[in-house]
């Protein structure tokens, strides 16, 4: 049946289009029960412990404009003591008051805050010793710490506010909670997080218990960090040094992690400025080196050095004595601080190892290998190796190694791996989990390789994180989690969810994710927009994911079925729109860190999605020969000029230019896995139009256009059940303006015309609906 007709009022002839297909479907009722959502903390402890309004018995931290002074025994552990000195600044950056900090004499103060180690702190012990506070719950234990208020603990001091950890790290998150919970975030330098202002701080009476963690090595690899984070390094610290990496590492700690392997494309960490490791040491940061890097030897040493080593090839069955010697020197430079030691090896560079024969001669190989590294730590570093923490990365090719049998010394913790885009490739079988060495999980949030690469913003949606790091550790997978992070910023949002995960992961189960991103958007801007910033944080990582920016084409959303590529864009706006009205309200000192955590991915991936949009309109639009395809490409040079203007706004203005060059990634015109040189902007194609009023149709389903396609046009069915309605679009093929009218020949298909998307405005859309009512039965 002939559903409507097209009238020309120019010298085009009349178009016909087909309705065909129309379906009825009876509906069955259906009843949604609605379980309520339970509220529950999940940074940090699982209660909030600071109040403004004391209450009877409450510790007053700050009263009066006086801040209760903070007390350690200088016997303690360095980071200990630095860690406190970040407590009494952070209480002066919420209350503008400064708490006197000693480690000689007790304070002359009738309410002090004492913090100590166990075993470390004379302070502590003694407290320990005569009852004042009990620690059993700690005691021996990795990582843990206790927070109470107690009653004249001391000779003169009427309470105290004690932090107490069972090692340098338990005090040391002891501490950091506490500034969390008075209102610092943990990224309130790396994210320009401003602390809200309070006059008075008290700290609930009671005792608080946390640890030991449930993942006992937590770390972030920063990788690919040229040219961000590098550029950066280099801008404002004269390199990748220890004036960047402290407040890397200060950052670590706060977010209750322990581990890291350093930037490593063209540098390294223990050569490149020798106060990196004694400061990491320092701080209380454990040191590794990447899965590729054996021990603790940076692959940038051995391309500088390897002359030095036998005959300097990376191969052990051509230079045994060589790698041994190159493998001594690294355990033995560091063996006063504190590692997690990379076994194993791969080919220079993140390549398979050389062959040595086939399968078998290569676990042959690998098991000499890690026998032969394991002697060289007895000898330089502790002849009890079992003492020594010590992994394999299961990458790539060696997981074959593994699975046809290759064994692996028992106190090795197995590390297995994703996919590099964040599906977990293998898990601990029931033999695994037997083994003492235990066994992690090297995830990605970043990668540089085949089969793509993505390192421009954050595409990690935080339930994809929790669904398969839940795996992990049901089945095992919690001696180690380390993930690769590249240039660390602009991932602070998945990078502190997994680490807080690792922490605790009974915290967040799969129906308390949106609570928890809540509760962060809560801690970075307070509770009044916190509901709706979670909202569009979570969905700009997940409209990420449906195609992460790097991998976008002009092909990648459909513009003729199910309206997809107008569906995304309109995703894109809508959280754009919401995004800008939040800003719009916001105190001016959060609008730094806002655009930072939110506003700059939407502005930015938003934009480069209309981008790819346009380029596909110009190119659709050129093949069906509209005018307006010289529009679109307007509208696509537009849209790359507005990509380096928002680049450049993050990179020269945001936070007076702090983060110069952190957006310096390209993210335009990849054509393989390897980053484009310069951002390219797609290819566009523009008509010559005729000097006429001559006008084309197209159909949604259809690429082709009328006149012009030797095909029907035909609409796709439309059925009862889904209501669903198609469209019709009209168009100008010459330059000047068209006219028509459409009318239907049937009273129960209706029609509706508007201007159909894109960037030329004389293109129309004539919507084609059903009257269900009055349509014929059959």
């Amino acid at each position: 049946m002939n559903a409507r007709f097209l009238k020309s009022q120019s010298n085009c002839n009349l178009r016909h289009i087909k309705l065909v297909n129309c379906f009825f479907f009876m509906v069955l009722e259906m009843v949604v029960a609605i379980v309520p959502v339970y509220a529950v903390p999940c940074l940090g402890l699982p209660s909030n412990i600071v109040s403004e309004n004391p209450a009877s018995g409450a510790f007053p931290l700050v009263q009066n404009k006086k801040a209760a002074p903070i007390y350690l025994d200088k016997a303690d552990h360095v980071g200990v003591l630095r860690a406190a000195n970040d407590l009494q600044a952070d209480i002066e950056r919420v209350t503008g008051v400064k708490a006197e900090l000693t480690t000689t004499t007790a304070p002359a103060a009738k309410s002090v805050v004492i913090v100590g180690t166990l075993g470390k702190s004379p302070l502590v012990d003694g407290l320990v010793k005569s009852g004042k506070i009990k620690t059993d719950a700690i005691s021996g234990k990795w990582e843990s710490f206790i927070i109470a208020t107690v009653k004249k603990p001391l000779s003169g001091v009427d309470q105290a506010l004690v932090i107490v950890g069972s090692d340098k790290r338990g005090t040391i998150y002891g501490i950091y909670e506490i500034s969390e919970q008075i209102g610092v975030s943990p990224w309130y330098w790396w994210a320009d997080v401003p602390a809200q202002h309070h006059d008075v701080l008290a700290i609930k009476s009671g005792t608080y218990v946390q640890g030991p963690p449930a993942v006992k090595y937590r770390g972030i690899f920063i990788n690919d960090e040229d040219p961000c984070l590098g550029g950066w390094s280099r801008e404002k610290f004269g390199g990748v040094n220890s004036k960047m990496y402290t407040h890397m590492f200060e950052l670590i700690l706060r977010l209750r992690g322990n581990y890291l392997w350093p930037a490593m494309w063209g540098k390294a960490f223990n050569e490149d400025d020798p106060e990196n490791p004694r400061l990491a040491d320092e701080y209380g940061v454990v040191m590794g080196t990447s899965h590729h890097e054996p021990m603790m030897r940076a692959q940038q040493e051995w391309t500088k050095k390897h002359a030095q080593y036998g005959n300097g090839q990376w191969n052990y069955l051509t230079n045994e004595a060589g790698l041994k010697k190159f493998w001594a020197d690294g355990i033995e430079r560091n063996k006063n601080y504190e590692n997690l030691v990379t076994m194993g090896m791969r080919g220079d560079g993140d390549m398979a190892m050389p062959d040595a024969g086939g399968i078998e001669a290569n676990k042959k190989l690998l098991e000499r290998i890690m026998a032969d590294q394991q002697d060289i730590i007895a000898k330089h570093l502790n002849s009890d190796v079992s003492k020594v923490p010590q992994l394999w990365a299961i990458f790539t090719e060696v997981q074959k190694y593994y699975d046809a049998g290759l064994k692996i010394p028992e106190d090795v913790t197995l590390l297995f791996t994703d996919d590099n885009v964040g599906s977990l490739r293998r898990l601990p079988s029931a033999e695994d989990r037997k083994r003492r060495g235990g066994s992690g999980i090297y995830f990605h949030m970043d990668m540089n390789g085949g089969p793509f690469s993505y390192k421009w913003l954050n595409s990690n949606p935080l339930p994809k994180i929790w669904e398969q790091m839940n795996l992990a550790m049901e089945y095992g997978a919690d001696r180690i989690w380390i993930v690769n992070v590249g240039d660390l910023k602009p991932l602070e949002v998945p990078i502190e969810f997994f680490l807080r995960m690792a922490w605790n992961p009974k915290a967040v189960d799969k129906d308390k994710i949106a609570e928890y991103q809540r509760r962060w958007a809560e801690r970075e801007f307070g509770k009044e927009h916190a509901a709706e910033i979670a909202d569009i944080v979570s969905k700009y990582a997940k409209y990420n994911n449906w195609r992460k920016p790097e991998l976008l084409t002009s092909k990648t959303f459909s513009l003729v079925n199910y309206r997809e590529a107008e569906r995304v864009s309109q995703a894109w706006n809508d959280i754009l729109i919401k995004a800008e009205k939040v800003n719009d309200v916001l105190p001016q000192n959060q609008r730094d860190a806002f655009y930072q955590l939110a506003l700059h991915p939407i502005r930015a991936c938003g934009n480069l999605t209309e981008l790819y949009i346009a380029a596909g309109r110009n190119e659709l639009f050129a093949s069906q020969r509209r005018a307006s395809a010289n529009a679109e490409a307007v509208r696509v040079r537009e849209l790359f000029k507005k990509d380096q203007e928002i680049s450049d706004y993050y990179n020269k203005t945001l936070a007076g230019g702090k983060w110069s060059h952190m957006m310096d990634q390209t993210h335009i015109g990849y054509t393989n896995w390897e980053s484009p040189k310069t951002n390219v902007m797609p290819k566009v194609t523009e008509l010559t139009l005729p000097d006429t009023a001559d006008f084309g149709v197209a159909v949604e389903g259809s690429t082709d256009a009328w006149p012009g396609s030797t095909s029907e046009a035909t609409l796709p069915p439309l059925d009862s059940l889904n209501r669903q309605r198609s469209y019709i679009e009209v168009f100008a093929r010459g330059s000047k303006p068209i006219q028509f009218k459409s009318f239907a020949d049937q009273p129960w298909i209706t029609l509706a015309e508007e201007k159909a998307p894109g960037a030329f405005g004389n293109d129309r859309r004539i919507w084609v609906d059903i009257d269900w009512k009055k349509a014929p039965a059959g």
